[in-house]
């Protein structure tokens, strides 16, 4: 299902298990944050085609962090250039705030654009993703929520509804 939460930015989310994966337009680029699951491949497709979008068109692809119900459809996608935690140093997209926010993982990011924030798995609308992972660091998860609630945004947009 597609949700529009600006005139530039589109929430596509599932039936199947997966991420949302959130679509934005800024000027000639096209942005995902989150590709989700193979499980939702088939819907995902579908909701870029009702928005005019094929694969190819996707320059950037900003991941929240590497689980694979995030990440499984970064094949999809041969023309993007894919940050994460690992080179997200080279993103060169002003417009668009990177935040570190260790917790749910080690290497979890969080994006802020305009008045959006896009959280991942570190906070949803009714609490905050889970620190029982192999890989998460429950130490850091306080202090990354403080860090986004402490941020000027209207709209959360988590990598699960």
């Amino acid at each position: 299902m597609i949700n529009k939460l600006a005139d530039n930015v589109f929430q596509l989310y599932f039936k199947e298990f997966g991420s949302c994966v959130y679509l934005i337009r800024i000027g000639k680029d096209n942005i995902l944050i989150d590709t989700s699951s193979k499980a939702a491949r088939p819907e995902l497709l579908d909701e870029l085609k009702q928005l005019k979008i094929e694969p190819r068109d996707i320059h950037i692809i900003l991941l929240t962090h590497r689980h694979y119900d995030h990440i499984e459809n970064l094949e999809l996608f041969p023309n993007a250039r894919v940050y994460d935690y690992n080179n997200i140093n080279d993103l060169s997209l002003i417009m668009i705030r990177v935040i570190k926010v260790p917790g749910h993982t080690k290497d979890s990011l969080a994006f802020l654009y305009k008045d959006i924030l896009f959280s991942g798995d570190t906070i949803f609308h009714l609490g905050i993703g889970r620190t029982d992972l192999k890989e998460s660091v429950p130490e850091k998860i306080d202090e990354s929520v403080n860090k986004l609630k402490h941020l000027d945004y209207q709209v959360l947009a988590p990598g699960h509804i």
